[in-house]
């Protein structure tokens, strides 16, 4: 009797796990759809796998939520999963969207940075194109703290080091890490220009200043040697740059936000960067410059 018994459970058992294998068989390998539409996913900060595995389930990306989650444990993945915005499609298997929502490969979008933007102007359009708030990236730019830690040395702001470029983001994309990645590609890119040292006689943060000025001063490639020229003599020479972008940079300090038209007053109005009235380079760069302002100038290491 009790053989009969331990054979009936046995074989319940062996039923019970094969009706489960074919069960995760069959969701392992059927489509929700045919359908090849793609669907944006989101998955924000703080969510579970089983909401996400819900949520995937009542967008038709998978069959079941409970078979998902089963699944993603089975293949100790569930704690692998990326917050992103994420392209899938109704006909990937489960498999496939687990692996694209563990792959932290987010749907990119473009932020560009024209050269010679002032951080003012950045932030403008930062917050025009709807990646963040314009004051937060600002404030950003004049933590003491976080300046200190990128460049390892103390400035006013991280103006001249935001490296103009074009900028994968993502939805999730903090305005932190935005702009640690301009700073490290700046760091990436000066290196090679320093590199080519041939003045030792401005410092760094001169140099950027001083790149960043013609920058301004000029839009056409083929001045910016001329100007360059113009600027070193006038140094040499103790005479005063007086050039009007620096009091455009000096009125946007001062309000926060760039001013593009300025009038005769304007030149004789003291401010740290107007060169009509200081000698010398401004305290700082008004502008960040690319690679080939920099190389122009030959920076020190």
């Amino acid at each position: 009797m009790m053989k009969s018994i331990v054979v009936g459970v046995g074989s319940l058992i062996l039923i019970v796990a094969m009706i489960g294998g074919f069960v995760g068989y069959h969701f392992l390998h059927t489509k929700p759809s045919d359908n090849p539409t793609e669907v944006v996913f989101e998955i924000p900060q703080g969510k579970s796998f089983q909401k996400v595995a819900k949520e995937l389930e009542d967008a038709r990306l998978i069959q079941n939520a409970n078979l998902f989650s089963w699944y993603a444990r089975l293949k100790a993945q569930g704690n692998k999963m990326k917050v992103g915005e994420y392209a899938l499609r109704r006909d990937m298997s489960p498999s496939e969207v687990l692996a694209v929502i563990i792959s932290g490969k987010s749907i990119g979008h473009e932020f560009t940075i024209s050269e010679g933007l002032n951080m003012f102007e950045i932030a403008e359009l930062y917050e025009s194109e709807a990646y963040g708030k314009r004051e937060d990236f600002l404030n950003l730019c004049k933590d003491k703290e976080l300046i200190t830690s990128l460049l390892g040395e103390s400035h006013e702001s991280l103006e001249g080091y935001l490296y103009p470029e074009t900028y994968q983001l993502t939805k999730f994309t903090t305005t932190k890490e935005l702009v640690v990645s301009m700073i490290r590609k700046f760091q990436e890119v000066y290196k090679e220009v320093a590199a080519r040292n041939k003045m030792k006689n401005l410092s760094k943060h001169q140099i950027v200043t001083l790149a960043s000025i013609i920058e301004k001063e000029t839009g056409a490639p083929e001045e910016r040697s001329l100007i360059s020229s113009i600027f070193h003599n006038r140094l040499a020479k103790g005479m005063l740059l007086q050039t009007d972008p620096t009091i455009i940079y000096g009125l946007a300090e001062a309000s926060g936000k760039t001013v593009y038209k300025i009038g005769r007053e304007n030149l004789l109005k003291p401010t740290r960067y107007n060169t009509y009235v200081i000698k010398g380079l401004p305290p700082g760069p008004i502008a960040n410059p690319a690679i080939t302002m920099l190389k122009l100038l030959k920076c020190p290491s």
